[in-house]
């Protein structure tokens, strides 16, 4: 297999099957009928391995990272299944901070070829078995399987999880998971397992009473991370981080009643290693000191008041690269904006990119200091050249934008 065999195959995969992350709802296959025939086929390697499930709406790939990362520091080996990929697609399937094997990824998707005719799975349930076997076949320890979208009918539900948690419920895909919190919260709650541990790190009365009364229904133990208390930082930045680390311990103290051995120092050394131990970037990520250039994929309302509150924190100017998805509401997120930041409006370089232009008539409205670019790279471009050394850059609004800023920089 050369690098360009690997590339076509992943390109294919793109195209071949219906992917939410680029075509939005018309790829959402919700139900776990298909899930089922594909592990069939592949001789359900889920039920070979352990694993521990997390859904939310924001917080998901922090929590599972900052798990992971404290399992390795361990001893562990463990396995990492997150969503979307913000450069390459083998940073979806992890084993201890390692990518998957692009080998692996190549071969797996020629075994398309051979489904019945009767399975037709989207691309994450495709990415989902893949995780799954890829898991099975490196025999890790536990595996983190992340949450892609909701929870009662998402493709990962079909684990037996040794602890599930759900770090938060907010406002996020509501054309497919309910238009109130209630609703997104009992979708989420789909994840509760019977007899099955469920950690909630929610504040919102409301929303721990659903997942309450769901883990009372099932039998299951449920445990309110919010009244831990701990002093415990990570390497990953961000004031949210801390309702993340709540849940992250939570999680820990379950796993240690089941018989893993961790330790209070690999469980600082973990928090404190994220990066380290699992290369995760993306959120509150620092780009460069000079100018001070950060990123962060925060992309609904609830996640981007968090990013802009933290923002206040800087007293520099700032240079605000912003892109959204067309599902996004920008009215909604015009209020949160600091007014006397220089904004620099994007299009995402993906299918449901919005190009800057179609909302531009609310911009105008605003009275922000802003221009609108064709692609991430241009509007970053130019925000370095209007940057002086004591300001800083901020890109955001969205998972594609700070991967089409990452993939293009990062790398170079």
């Amino acid at each position: 297999m050369t690098p360009r065999d690997y590339q076509e195959a992943v390109d294919w995969l793109f195209v071949q099957m219906p992917n939410y992350q680029i075509d939005g709802q018309k790829a959402y296959k919700p139900g776990l009928d298909n899930i089922r025939k594909l592990c069939d086929f592949f001789g359900n390697p889920q039920d070979k391995i352990k694993t521990v499930h997390i859904g939310g709406t924001n917080g998901k790939g922090s929590t599972s990272n900052m798990l992971a990362s404290v399992l390795q520091e361990s001893g562990y080996k463990v396995g990492l299944y997150n969503s979307p990929h913000l450069i390459d697609f083998t940073e979806r399937i992890k084993v201890n901070g390692q990518n998957c094997d692009k080998e692996f990824v190549y071969g797996f998707i020629q075994k398309l070829k051979h489904l019945p005719e009767d399975i037709r799975p989207s691309f994450f349930e495709f990415t989902t078995i893949m995780a799954f076997e890829y898991f099975y076949q490196q025999e890790v320890d536990v595996a983190i399987i992340e949450v892609g979208l909701g929870g009662r009918l998402d493709s990962t539900n079909i684990i037996r999880p040794l602890v599930s948690a759900i770090t938060n419920v907010q406002l996020d895909h509501q054309n497919i998971l309910g238009n109130t919190v209630e609703e997104i919260a009992r979708e989420k709650a789909g994840i509760v397992k019977e007899n099955t541990v469920i950690v909630s790190g929610d504040e919102n009365p409301i929303v721990k009473e659903i997942i309450r009364q769901k883990a009372i229904d099932v039998q299951a133990e449920f445990i309110d991370a919010v009244e831990i208390k701990t002093d415990f930082s990570s390497d990953l930045k961000g004031n949210y981080q801390k309702k993340n680390i709540r849940v992250v311990l939570a999680l820990v103290a379950e796993l240690q009643k089941q018989g893993f051995k961790i330790g209070a120092e690999n469980l600082k050394s973990g928090l404190l290693n994220v990066h380290r131990n699992t290369n995760f970037i993306g959120r509150w990520f620092e780009f460069s000191k000079q100018p001070l250039t950060i990123c962060d994929t925060g992309h609904n309302q609830a996640g981007l008041e968090e990013v802009f509150n933290q923002l206040k924190d800087y007293s520099q100017s700032k240079h605000i690269i912003l892109g959204f998805v067309n599902d996004k509401k920008i009215d909604d997120v015009i209020p949160m904006l600091p007014p006397e930041a220089r904004f620099y409006f994007v299009k995402p370089g993906v299918g449901r990119g919005r190009h800057p232009k179609d909302y531009e008539d609310l911009l105008k409205k605003s009275y922000l200091d802003y221009k609108v670019y064709n692609s991430v790279q241009e509007g970053y471009l130019a925000a370095k050249q209007n940057c002086k050394v004591d300001e800083m850059i901020f890109i955001g609004g969205s998972n594609f934008v700070v991967g089409d800023f990452l993939e293009k920089n990062l790398l170079m």
